[in-house]
């Protein structure tokens, strides 16, 4: 049996292995505490809705399959005398270019849902940029105005989507009201859906070729209306410069920069009214009031993209049933 005798000069280089060890695990913690306590996750988000103390609200319609309820809508509509949001796919406007014109001359916006509809995340960056773009210059080519609003397809975005988005100019706008017309529940249902979730500065999710959404659009717009809310644009609704938006995905003005001339936004004017304290006591009660900001907005979306993913291919394989029964 062989032994192993420690001596002086063993000891030395042990004890000199443990110390480099302990502090090369040292340095690494180090750096792994120093990520955690100055390091920050970039989260760019699109505009789910927009804080106001008003009652404005924006309606919005994806286009990307069907086209039979175009017209259907754009006259009830105008009936109530509400303008809305189209988001179209740019194939649809090869398909159907006499709606995107009716749409677009009956003052409504005709905005960008992507040229085929795919999954922007799963894009590169130049992919994502030829994808919009290529549906702007078809949009433009029939309405003469070039789009300045994006609805990812799906409601799927990444960082790089948003980011890019916003290096061509581009506003990427979600929504906070889903009407979930695409899994055509009954219209009572998204009537209480709708009209049970809006707050101002909401923006609400409906789809052009659903088969339900044209028998509960009047009763949606009628007691929306009745209750004081004022229908827009969300070109319109949302800030176009010098905002930020909150981690649920709610767009709010910034205040002006320190000596920056202008009027503030209601936001700002509420804060300087409450630090000199001059506002009057009724003016105080209509503050409390205001829309607080939506903290579960994002969380919501998240889980209606979730399921709205794994329904889009029926939706669109219901639309062709249905185009194929009107046929007969």
């Amino acid at each position: 049996m062989r032994m192993y005798v420690l001596t002086k000069k063993n000891v030395y280089a042990i004890i000199l292995c443990l110390v480099f060890a302990i502090l090369l695990i040292g340095v690494n913690f180090d750096n792994v505490a120093t990520f955690v306590s100055t390091g920050s996750v970039h989260r760019s988000l699109p505009i789910y809705r927009v804080r106001t103390n008003d009652k404005r609200i924006a309606i919005s319609f994806d286009a990307a399959w069907g086209n039979e309820d175009t017209q259907t809508l754009i006259d009830i509509l105008g009936k109530y005398n509400v303008k809305a949001t189209f988001f179209v796919v740019g194939s649809w406007v090869d398909k159907y270019p006499e709606s995107v014109k009716a749409l677009h001359d009956a003052g409504h916006d005709v905005m960008n849902h992507s040229s085929t509809h795919p999954h922007m995340p799963q894009l590169s960056k130049d992919k994502m940029i030829s994808e919009v773009q290529n549906c702007n210059d078809k949009i433009e080519k029939v309405t003469g105005v070039r789009p300045i609003l994006f609805r990812p397809p799906f409601g799927d975005y990444s960082n790089l989507t948003v980011d890019t988005m916003k290096e061509i100019g581009m506003y990427t706008i979600q929504w906070d009201v889903d009407s979930l017309d695409w899994k055509n529940p009954p219209s009572s249902d998204i009537v209480a859906r709708v009209t049970s979730k809006v707050k101002g500065g909401s923006i609400v999710l409906f789809h052009n070729a659903a088969i339900n959404t044209p028998a509960a659009l009047p009763a949606i717009l009628e007691k929306l209306q009745s209750e004081g809310y004022q229908f827009v644009k969300i070109s319109d609704l949302i800030y176009k410069d010098n905002y930020d938006i909150d981690h649920a995905g709610e767009q709010f003005q910034k205040a002006p920069a320190a000596g920056q001339t202008g009027t503030a936004s209601s936001e700002t004017k509420k804060d300087q009214s409450d630090e000199k304290q001059t506002k009057t006591e009724n003016q105080a009660d209509s503050e409390k009031d205001a829309v607080s900001p939506q903290k579960n907005a994002d969380k919501k979306s998240q889980s209606d993209l979730s399921a709205k993913k794994e329904t889009e291919s029926d939706i669109s394989q219901k639309t062709n049933v249905r185009q194929q029964t009107k046929c007969i």
